[in-house]
């Protein structure tokens, strides 16, 4: 058995690379352009990338073209990219050019306030921009209107408009207006999320987002005519996310460049989301059923490339239908037709049922991947009489099992051991277990207790890891969407340690 300390994934090692390239000093306030440079400018320039000095005494990052040096400033939180400044006269203008990205939650904490900050920049920045999150409805008069309309800001690529948030005042109980400067990027926008506020049909008739790859609705108050007009205005969409929104019951989805859906039905009031229909999605890879889901019936009628599903749950009173295959509450009614594109599955089930996934593993006899996350006791999950027929014929092609939420108790390990004992080609099975119950001593039971050495599979590894994620699927963003298995986690928490038993 052996321990291992998380390693950060992509996307970590990309953000820390970034961070060492341009180390950010002690804290500054972003200074107005055409300030005189400081001391920290006239310091000698950094050193060579390896820490010898660049060879020849020079500094390899600095001799970097100015675009490629922009990029990395701008793919840092704003304030350590405007603290780039003081690292050296060559830096001085960087991020004064770079493309401003500019999230609002990097200033919560600021003595000025957030909305005093967020000025300051927009004013510091020469432009172009590149992303701009901000809550504007809890702002007073033009606010809004006039951050938006910030030169910093031309030719954006992403714009995330809404007012959630724990340290920001919940939105008004009436719907808003979105601000009508929030338009004029349409024409360069590529990621768009917007909540809070009432889509008029007056507003989705002459909206057009000709490069828009990914939207967001959240909290969106919006017409079933306009909902699809806004859909059919976005022709290069792959990504789209519906959240806690109403005033339509049904959406109908035709689109030939659409990759990936996520839905959550609830809306504490109005018009309430019912039904979705997949009628022709030829590109379609996922779908997902996000949260407290109530959007009563789901139907796939023709999706040919769908490879991820989930989370199919049974606490909530879904149905999904493929063709005249029903999937409610976890349970397969009408099986005749298998549906083989679908090959990452999450389930979400209170009391674990080795029958249940069983029954969707019929349905779905190509899965490579499963996720689970059930907090339950557990049904009985005898196996071994039970289902002694059935193990000489299952074709078992499960690659990879994910466990979220994993208690150790009696009903689990039996459920986990058909897979150990069962899967021939099981390369992975990850257990997240909580903190309270992780140790060497529950790792070195589960080894026995899973039957680890009698394995079906002698390459498959079994891990045990603290990064317990429950409910992660709650807090799916419109970027979630995006990689081709969006319930794959690239980073660990912070303090995850791991147990590899073999």
């Amino acid at each position: 058995m052996g321990m291992e300390a998380g390693a950060p994934g992509p996307s970590s090692r990309k953000r820390k690379a970034s961070a060492h390239e341009a180390p950010a000093p002690a804290p500054t306030a972003v200074e107005a352009p055409g300030a005189e440079p400081t001391a920290e400018d006239r310091e000698p320039p950094l050193s060579g990338a390896d820490g010898d000095g660049g060879g020849a005494g020079g500094d390899r990052i600095s001799d970097l073209p100015d675009a490629v040096l922009g990029d990395i400033v701008s793919l840092l939180p704003t304030k350590e990219g405007a603290r780039t400044q003081v690292l050296a006269s060559r830096w001085r203008h960087l991020w004064r050019s770079a493309p401003l990205s500019l999230d609002h939650r990097y200033f919560l904490f600021d003595e000025e306030g957030l909305d005093v900050a967020i000025s300051r920049v927009l004013a510091a920045h020469l432009g172009p921009g590149r992303r701009f999150c901000a809550p504007v409805y809890h702002l007073p008069g033009d606010r809004a209107d006039a951050w938006l309309r910030s030169p910093a800001l031309d030719n954006l690529q992403e714009l995330e408009l809404c007012s959630f948030s724990y340290m920001l005042p919940y939105p008004p109980p009436t719907k808003q207006l979105p601000p009508s400067a929030a338009f004029r990027f349409s024409d360069t926008l590529l990621v768009f999320t917007i909540g809070d506020c009432h889509l008029t049909d007056d507003i989705t008739q002459v909206l057009h987002f000709p490069k828009l790859q990914k939207l967001a609705l959240k909290r969106v108050l919006i017409s079933e005519s306009s909902l699809h007009i806004m859909i059919a205005a976005c022709p290069a969409l792959e990504c789209l996310l519906i959240r806690k929104s109403s005033g339509f019951r049904c959406v109908r989805i035709n689109s030939i460049s659409l990759r990936s859906i996520g839905v959550s039905g609830y809306s504490p009031r109005g018009l309430n989301f019912e039904e979705l229909i997949i009628e022709n999605a030829p590109c379609l890879e996922s779908l997902l059923i996000l949260g407290s889901c109530e959007c009563g019936l789901i139907s796939v009628i023709s999706a040919p490339k769908l490879e991820a599903l989930g989370y199919l749950s049974s606490h909530y009173g879904t149905r999904i239908s493929f063709d005249s295959t029903v999937i409610e509450r976890l349970s397969v009614d009408r099986l005749t037709t298998a549906v083989c594109t679908v090959k990452i599955l999450a389930v979400d089930m209170h009391a674990l049922s080795l029958d249940t996934v069983l029954d969707l593993m019929g349905c779905f006899p190509c899965l490579e991947k499963l996720y689970i996350q059930s907090t339950g006791p557990g049904n009985t999950n005898f196996w071994r009489r039970k289902h002694r027929t059935l193990i000489r014929s299952l074709d078992i092609r499960l690659k990879t099992i994910v466990w979220r939420c994993y208690r150790g108790i009696k009903s689990h390990a039996d459920f986990a051991t058909f897979f150990v004992l069962n899967a021939g080609v099981l390369e992975l099975m990850t257990f997240e277990v909580d903190v309270e119950d992780f140790n060497e001593e529950f790792c070195a039971q589960h080894r026995k207790m899973l039957q680890v050495d009698s394995r079906a599979s002698r390459g498959a590894r079994i891990r045990f890891t603290s990064d317990w994620s429950y409910k992660y699927h709650m807090d799916f963003s419109i970027h979630d969407l995006g990689p081709a298995d969006p319930f794959e986690r690239t980073y660990p928490l912070k303090g995850d340690i791991t147990f590899v038993l073999c």
